[in-house]
């Protein structure tokens, strides 16, 4: 019975965290390298749920995993997926490598914040940060953006 009680959290917990940790992985590793590290570190959490199940902050621990396992994976820089114009609405063609020039801090924040949409506070809590770090980072991040793509704000 207990068991069956650990699986029903685990997957609760998966259910609730997988997508938004797999954003975050993404943006930090790159698109490929962040899924194969959201797998990993879900892996690690199964492995370990009764200590990762009782964390003040299980998906920050796992964020922190899976970076760690995938720079392992990456041997070269963050490669974020080339945009194609022909399926989607316009979008500056220089953006992913705009974005990977940024520090990885100031790179995951901005894509957290501006293309998936988290509060600052909802990337404060996973990151272990305080809000006005995340907003500093943001407005740098937008600010070195501009700068390397030509844009004026």
């Amino acid at each position: 019975m207990r068991h069956e009680v650990g699986v029903s959290t685990f997957e609760s917990f998966v259910c609730a965290t997988e997508p938004r940790l797999r954003e975050a992985l993404s943006a930090a590793l790159g698109t490929d390298a962040g899924r194969e590290a959201t797998a990993e570190a879900l892996a690690y959490a199964w492995e370990h749920w009764d200590r990762v199940g009782a964390m003040e902050n299980p998906a920050g621990y796992l964020y922190l995993t899976g970076v760690r396992r995938g720079r392992r994976m990456l041997r070269r820089r963050v490669a974020l997926m080339p945009v194609d114009t022909s399926h989607t609405p316009w979008i500056e063609p220089g953006l992913p490598a705009a974005l990977a020039a940024l520090s990885d801090q100031q790179r995951v924040v901005v894509m957290l914040v501006h293309c998936f949409e988290w509060t600052l506070g909802e990337v404060a809590e996973l990151l272990d940060l305080s809000k006005s770090t995340v907003q500093n980072h943001a407005e740098r991040g937008l600010d070195r953006l501009r700068s390397r793509l030509g844009v004026t704000a």
